[in-house]
Formats: C-alpha cells, structure tokens, sequence
C-alpha cells in the first residue's frame, strides 16, 4: 500500500511538472534589426550618420528589449523613437520612445499591446534617430525580422 500512494504521489508531481511546464513550450524569443541610414528617411538627409539596430521580443512577457548603436550623426542625438505602423517609405507617430541619455549604445525595454506586437511581426516598424539639424530625424530603419 505505502508503495503505491508512494508512485501515485511520484505520478501526480510529474503530471503537475509537466502541466506548469507547458506555457512556457510556446513561449518564443523573436529577433529584430534594422539597418539605420540618412538614405532611408523621409525625406532623406544628406547626413553621413549610420547606425544598427537590434531587438528582441519575448512573446511570452511581451517584452522587446533593444539596443541602437549609431556613429558620424550630424551632432548629438536629441531623440530616437520605434514608430509605426508605416511602410519604409511612410512616417507614422511614435509608438515606443527611448527615454534616458542619448549616447550610443541606446538600449531599453518595452511591453507591447498586442496590436504593436502585430504591427512589429508584420514589419510596420521603423526606428529613427533626431539630432537638431534634422528635427523629424536623421538616420532610420526599417525594423525586421
């Protein structure tokens, strides 16, 4: 009798394991870049100023986490943002800001609604950096998969 509510006790610790284990199966880390260039505003900047960027978004806590490195801009950056949703050749409003200093490396974190979650799988995203001889922005990309 102790030997089967022993394994029955061992069966319902593994079934239990297992069960609390499965949310995170679906769970998915999704990686993101962007090339940032003057060539790729718009309009476009005569700027000399390059930059990449990388992200990830965790699907499970829907948290994107990035980092923007630039170098060259025009002098320092006075803003960077996510924007969406748009195309590469449209501009759209600010749906995630950089907050804190400026200095490359940018890095930070967000938690998504669903709909940005879509809107960034979908490739609607762009990142840009502003400096204050190029106020609507100075370098951008496309953020894709």
């Amino acid at each position: 009798m102790l030997k089967t509510l022993i394994q029955s006790g061992l069966a319902g610790v593994l079934a239990l394991s297992l069960v609390s284990l499965a949310p995170a199966a679906f769970a998915e880390t999704v990686k993101y870049k962007a090339t940032l260039a003057a060539a790729s505003e718009v309009p476009p900047t005569d700027s000399k100023g390059t930059g990449a960027l990388t992200a990830s978004y965790d699907t499970a806590t829907k948290k994107l986490t990035y980092e923007a490195t630039y170098k060259d801009l025009t002098g320092p950056a006075t803003a960077a943002h996510f924007h969406g949703p748009a195309d590469a050749k449209t501009n759209a409003g600010v749906v995630v800001p950089v907050t804190g200093a400026m200095a490359s490396p940018l890095k930070g974190e967000a938690t998504l609604t669903d709909a940005q979650a879509a809107d960034l799988a979908s490739g609607k995203w762009y990142f840009n950096i502003h400096t204050a001889a190029n106020k609507g922005g100075e370098i951008r990309g496309q953020v894709m998969k």
